[in-house]
């Protein structure tokens, strides 16, 4: 009968379930790619059950809008392309360099080969545990450029040197963000990374001065050419690269305003100008009338300095530069401060705890958190009260005794 349709006859897109000759049974079937392209897409079986089954979750798939990648990604070439497409455009400098990082050094030697698309929870997580249990010297190849009485587990005796817990965090949060953006680009369904639990980062509390050992500081540096920068760290907390990157445009000495908007970095052996570390890093801050008097001394100096030069001055426009006018080198100021430090009798305190004395003492006058917050540059005010805002012995037990007495 004309226009009769035979049962053998099947719809497009209906699929197929085949036989093949090493006995496993085959479904393919024509879906929609994130190219928004048609690909044919085989799914395997041991027996035709499994593979009808495949061949319905393909079809479920294609029917709700979701497409299948438009190549096959492994994980190795598809973090070689976020990093290049999504995150160096994207990223500071210094991310960019932590990101690549974990991608070279344990993301692709653990996972590389594997199928993006078949990657799973239990992959991540045997990935981490060999992180954990992995030597240092093996994955960063240290062994090759030591002398060979330094060589370690290429003379068959391992250093026991282990990843830091902060930075198999680290190496989670890159592959859960690659994979976030895998889902983005529908190249992938689901993120496995972020089913896969760890333990969440344990930020190191700094010690913060007292004022009498802010007061010492600031009197041992007080004729020291770079007095104002020790200022602009411990009265308005700013971090090492915003100090260093600080241009005299930045400032209103009139009005008594300081705008964050850069900072100085030093990246594969170079100095370089990046954007601040968060968006909520570039502010605007009063300046308190020490400050600004200790910024105008610096501009009386450095006036000298110029004057001093003559042609060979460099005209940067940085606040804190060499005696010739070239940027001031972040190493070179730790160095400064190491012994700075020593003069000072603070030998167990960093640099950054300059910044982390600035908001300890802020909170402890009873500055109102979101205030600290805001002049800081904190993205979160999670980070200024959980690790800045910590009591100290004498005001707990203040605090006990007063409710003790209440009760009472």
């Amino acid at each position: 009968m004309a226009g009769r349709v035979s049962r053998r006859t099947r719809l497009n897109g209906e699929g197929t379930v085949t036989l093949r000759k090493d006995g496993r049974w085959e479904a393919a079937a024509y879906v929609p790619t994130s190219a928004g392209t048609m690909k044919r897409v085989r799914k395997y079986g041991r027996t035709r059950a499994e593979a009808f089954v495949e061949l319905v979750k393909l079809q479920a798939q294609a029917g709700q809008g979701i497409p299948v990648a438009d190549r096959s990604w492994t994980v190795g070439t598809y973090l070689a392309y976020w990093l290049e497409h999504v995150v160096t455009p994207r990223r500071r400098p210094k991310t960019v360099i932590a990101y690549e990082g974990a991608v070279r050094l344990y993301l692709v030697p653990l996972l590389g080969a594997k199928r993006l698309e078949k990657l799973t929870p239990r992959d991540v997580r045997a990935m981490l545990d060999r992180c954990r249990k992995l030597c240092l010297c093996c994955a960063r190849k240290l062994d090759g450029r030591r002398p060979e009485e330094d060589q370690c587990c290429s003379r068959g005796k391992c250093c026991e040197r282990r990843l830091s817990m902060r930075m198999v965090q680290l190496v989670h949060a890159v592959l859960r963000n690659a994979l976030q953006n895998a889902v983005r680009e529908e190249l992938v369904t689901r993120n496995v990374a972020k089913l896969v639990q760890i333990e969440g980062p344990d930020y190191a509390r700094g010690k913060g001065l007292t004022p009498e050992q802010a007061r010492q500081l600031l009197a041992v540096v007080r004729k020291d050419r770079l007095y104002a920068l020790y200022a602009l760290a411990l009265l308005l907390g700013l971090r090492k690269g915003e100090l260093l990157g600080l241009h005299w445009s930045d400032l209103d000495l009139e009005r008594g305003e300081l705008t964050v908007s850069q900072n100085l970095q030093r990246i594969k052996g170079e100095l370089v100008v990046a954007l601040p570390k968060t968006r909520y890093s570039k502010r605007t801050i009063p300046l308190p009338a020490p400050v600004v008097a200790a910024l105008r001394q610096r501009q009386q100096d450095q006036q000298a300095e110029r004057e001093s030069c003559g042609s060979e001055w460099l005209d940067t426009g940085f606040v804190f530069t060499t005696a010739v006018g070239s940027p001031f080198d972040p190493r070179n100021l730790n160095r400064h401060w190491y012994a700075t430090r020593k003069r000072a009798g603070l030998d167990a305190f960093r640099f950054h705890d300059l910044r982390h004395s600035f908001v300890s003492l802020l909170l402890d006058l009873g500055v109102p958190p979101h205030v600290v917050r805001e002049i800081a540059g904190h993205s979160d005010l999670q980070v200024t009260i959980g690790i800045y805002a910590h009591a100290s012995a004498a005001e707990k037990r203040k605090a006990l005794t007063s409710l003790s007495e209440l009760i009472k």
